[in-house]
């Protein structure tokens, strides 16, 4: 079951049982690893962060084999990560091995968008439980993965390993609008819908249908800016009660 490929075991679907007892999970975990992080410099914090990007790398390239070996290699959807979500491996690198604005860059996203990100699949994850068990890779790896996003925004934060302001949004906004037009690439060549841009999708059909020809730009400015300022009010939520 673990490795199994789309449709020889009955999905998870959404809000059963099963999707609670991972969200439980994540959050329980995410807890407890932020309870036993002890951070007294902000090396450590960098050493984290290349660590769990080096991980996280990892499991993504196990992902993409998987859904090539899967009978996926159609479906680019699947298996390339230019999603919202998988900014998180550009900006762990950024984060944790550029320097100057590109370190900046992921900084920023690892302490708003990661946050949102994380918090807003586990409560929807529409890419991995609604198309396989509980038990598998892919259901695992994507709720470790934005358990990852959320434990990093929190010490991000909790330490003050970068502090954001308004202004920040041009980092912010910069490593959106690139993913975004690499995606819109992707998209023209494959029929896909990377980042969401390009197709309908069920959360967001009534969007798709309010703004007809202008989905595209509105989705890229939605996911440019809004994020972010989420970002910023649950980033002052944490650090009061960190």
């Amino acid at each position: 079951m673990f490795f199994s490929k789309p449709g020889t075991y009955e999905a998870v679907g959404l809000f059963g049982w099963e999707h609670l007892l991972l969200f439980v999970l994540t959050i329980t975990f995410v807890v407890i690893a932020v309870k036993k992080t002890k951070i007294s410099n902000k090396e450590q914090i960098t050493k984290i962060i290349r660590e769990l990007t080096v991980l996280i790398w990892v499991l993504e390239i196990i992902k993409i084999i998987f859904n090539l070996l899967a009978g996926n290699a159609h479906n680019v959807n699947t298996y390339i990560p230019l999603y919202y979500c998988s900014l998180l491996l550009y900006a762990g690198l950024f984060s944790g091995f550029a320097k100057g604005k590109l370190k900046k860059m992921g900084d920023i996203f690892l302490a708003v968008g990661s946050l949102v990100a994380g918090i807003c699949f586990l409560i929807l994850p529409t890419t991995s439980l609604v198309s396989y068990p509980l038990w598998h890779f892919i259901s695992i790896h994507s709720f470790f993965y934005h358990g990852v996003m959320i434990y990093l925004g929190i010490i991000v934060n909790k330490y003050n390993y970068v502090k954001v302001e308004y202004k920040d949004i041009k980092y912010y906004m910069c490593l959106i609008l690139i993913v975004c037009f690499f995606a819109y690439l992707v998209n023209c060549i494959c029929d896909s819908n990377l980042m969401f841009i390009s197709k309908d999708f069920a959360p967001i059909s009534f969007l798709y249908n309010a703004t007809g020809s202008l989905f595209t730009l509105v989705m890229i400015i939605i996911q440019a800016t809004i994020p972010f300022y989420l970002g910023l009010i649950l980033q002052k939520i944490i650090i009061k009660i960190a």
